[in-house]
């Protein structure tokens, strides 16, 4: 464990984590955006993707506990580096200027974080450990996003995140030696277009039950 604490004791360390778990989720979010898309095949569909995530037993165990500590790692490490920040400059700037190529997404990353964390925590109460016994996860889904309060705190949840993950995709990638006069304006591109495809694959499914409902 040397090798993590050695690590993590430096700002350099705690970016090039916060940036690896970064991509992890960014991953994440394209393969669970690429499973929810087959709600809009019917419930047989979507139960049948459900019942083969769970048939994986172990593995997906192990996948959800990695996640998990990912999600730790990232956010422990965002929080260090905020503290160390506001200690190396505690007092604000008197003039806030939007110098630096500072973006919509840069500049309220540790606020979007923190709505982030409050998301997946009502995500997963309202979808992972709600009672599925005598529901399938589709009438589950369907009962919670045909709820209009719940359902515009997607949305908005989703606008939140392509924010953050706008920013997070570049900076990530700078972190890791990718910034290059030549790559980065493609990375930052790809990292947009990430950004809005997740807002609105995501933000349009709550739309969707909406008006089935």
């Amino acid at each position: 464990m040397n090798w993590f604490t050695n690590t993590f004791g430096t700002s350099i360390g705690k970016k090039l984590m916060m940036s690896c778990t970064g991509l992890a989720f960014c991953g994440f979010l394209a393969v669970h955006l690429a499973g929810n898309l087959t709600l809009y095949g019917g419930a047989d569909l979507f139960n049948a993707y459900a019942e083969h995530l769970h048939s994986l037993g172990p593995l997906l165990t192990v996948a959800e506990f990695g996640m998990l500590a990912f999600a730790c790692i990232h956010i422990l490490s965002a929080l260090v580096l905020y503290l160390e920040n506001l200690k190396a400059r505690p007092t604000r700037y008197a003039v806030n200027k939007n110098a630096g190529g500072r973006t919509i997404g840069s500049s309220t990353m540790p606020y979007t974080g923190l709505i982030l964390i409050g998301f997946i925590t009502l995500h997963l109460i309202n979808f992972h450990f709600v009672d599925k016994t005598d529901r399938t996860i589709f009438e589950i889904v369907s009962a919670a996003l045909s709820n209009p309060g719940l359902a515009l705190a997607y949305v908005a949840a989703m606008i939140v995140a392509a924010i953050h993950v706008s920013h997070g995709f570049w900076s990530a990638f700078q972190t890791l030696g990718a910034n290059h006069p030549k790559y980065m304006p493609i990375i930052k591109k790809a990292g947009l277009i990430f950004s809005l495809l997740i807002a609105v694959g995501f933000g349009f499914i709550p739309v969707y039950f909406s008006i089935i409902s």
